[in-house]
């Protein structure tokens, strides 16, 4: 007889592991199925190890150009072997962390493969190793992984380790001689920030006329002049159509066609949710382009079973998958909650770093609304000016012309991402920009430009 569970939660990244802990705090007995480490693709080889590696990064940087704020280092040097040993620590130690939290709140957890078997009078089945388990509800959580375009050669590239996704360029202990990135998002510019500060000739091939993806355009040529001027090669409006050895053939704009030398190749075009071989079918349950289909509630079309995080395509960002999970566990408690996607942060932790959460100018004009965009150099912010020399950093503000809500906010600046959710609540809360004047900010700080922003009528 199989074990009976309240909630049965597949996949323990960020939307599972956060859903399990609120389950249990709640007091429904909670079944975490998780088939590698416990803190998914976010915490083992996606957000937390990549800031650790650009962290060591700045710490470089600063390090080699420190002669304008009147400091001199000599020698200074990046060991990558080092820098890769102290990644695995802390992810190590974050891991341990989340299993620790489980342990806390009574969950069970599986490190195994799962795959849904269907439904009986006791609830939902589920098969991991040798044991089956039945829930009264399913929460699926499985995430997402790289996506590998049918390029000629990529997947050849893969399989000898000359093209890597996230997982590997993570754990390279020898920084290549020359890196092509194919995709300018945010994956493809953190790593080539990293790359290029640690030594390497990256060159980044994107699709698109801007790198950073949907962010608003002026950031994302602020960030594009920035590194060109540290000498990392961007190619915009190129696409990649033959991967050699030593080398990336791609097409430019012009129908010309150019040869990128390459020591090793990333590629980082986007993710696609995790949904293949989980047993969907049994249960019927629908997807659109390979993403589960959800409600505000997290519900999918069969009552009782819910979906969050990457798998269900709609923001493939881990802080919203934690919030995912907790409206899903709501919705279960029978608690009155709803996912609000409009004022999501978005980060790229570049140096300087990209924040935005909201409308942006261009997005605003596609959905018919009337904005007024309220701009500001990071200049007037006193500390902003004393640690950046020679930054060009801005902050824009957008607010409705009619009702002066703040509809967007978006920044390049950094520590950029340690302010940006203050602009989302500012958003969240809906107050016009008369009264968000009112607030007082700490001084000196960078972020008190988010204020200065909303008084410019520009």
């Amino acid at each position: 007889m199989a074990d009976l569970f309240d909630l049965i939660i597949l996949g323990g990244g960020p939307a599972g592991y956060n859903a399990a802990e609120r389950a249990g705090a709640a007091g429904l007995k909670t079944l975490l199925i998780e088939k590698r480490a416990l803190g998914g693709v976010c915490l083992n080889e996606g957000c937390v190890p990549s800031k650790a590696l650009l962290y060591s990064a700045k710490l470089y940087d600063n390090a080699r150009h420190s002669e304008a704020y009147g400091v001199s280092v000599e020698n200074a040097a990046l060991d990558q072997t080092k820098v890769i040993a102290r990644k695995d620590k802390i992810v190590k130690q974050l891991v341990m962390g989340v299993g620790a939290k489980m342990k806390k709140a009574g969950i069970s957890v599986v490190n195994e493969a799962a795959e849904i078997r269907g439904k009986n009078a006791d609830g939902f089945c589920v098969a991991a190793g040798e044991a089956e388990y039945c829930g009264k509800n399913l929460l699926i959580c499985t995430g997402s992984a790289p996506v590998m375009p049918g390029i000629p050669g990529l997947l050849e590239g893969a399989e000898r380790g000359f093209v890597l996704t996230n997982r590997e360029i993570l754990a390279l202990t020898e920084i290549p001689q020359e890196l092509v990135v194919i995709g300018g998002g945010v994956v493809g510019m953190e790593m080539a920030s990293y790359y290029n500060s640690a030594g390497s000739k990256v060159t980044v091939i994107e699709q698109l006329p801007q790198i950073g993806g949907a962010i608003d355009a002026e950031l994302a040529g602020i960030l594009q002049k920035n590194y060109a001027k540290k000498g990392l090669d961007i190619r915009l409006n190129c696409r990649v159509t033959e991967i050699e050895d030593g080398a990336v053939i791609y097409q430019t704009e012009s129908g010309s066609y150019n040869r990128a030398a390459a020591g090793k190749v990333l590629c980082a075009v986007g993710r696609r949710p995790v949904t293949e071989g989980l047993g969907l079918e049994t249960l019927h349950i629908h997807t659109q382009r390979g993403a589960i289909v959800t409600d505000e509630q997290m519900r999918t079309n069969v009552p009782g079973v819910f979906a969050a995080g990457d798998v269900n395509g709609k923001s493939m960002l881990a802080h919203t998958a934690y919030r995912e999970g907790e409206v899903a566990v709501n919705t279960i408690l029978g608690r009155q909650d709803t996912m609000r996607c409009y004022a999501i942060p978005s980060v790229i932790y570049t140096s300087p770093e990209i924040a935005c959460v909201g409308e942006t100018q261009e997005s605003a004009k596609k959905k018919g609304l009337s904005v007024t965009a309220h701009k500001l150099s990071m200049r007037y912010s006193g500390r902003y000016l004393a640690e950046n020399e020679g930054g060009d950093g801005i902050c824009k503000v957008l607010t409705d012309t009619r009702s002066g809500r703040v509809l967007g906010v978006h920044m390049i600046a950094n520590s950029a991402s340690e302010s940006i959710y203050g602009a989302a609540l500012m958003i969240e809360t809906e107050l016009p920009r008369e009264s968000l004047q009112e607030l007082v900010f700490p001084h000196p700080t960078v972020c008190e430009v988010i204020r200065e922003a909303l008084f410019e009528e520009r």
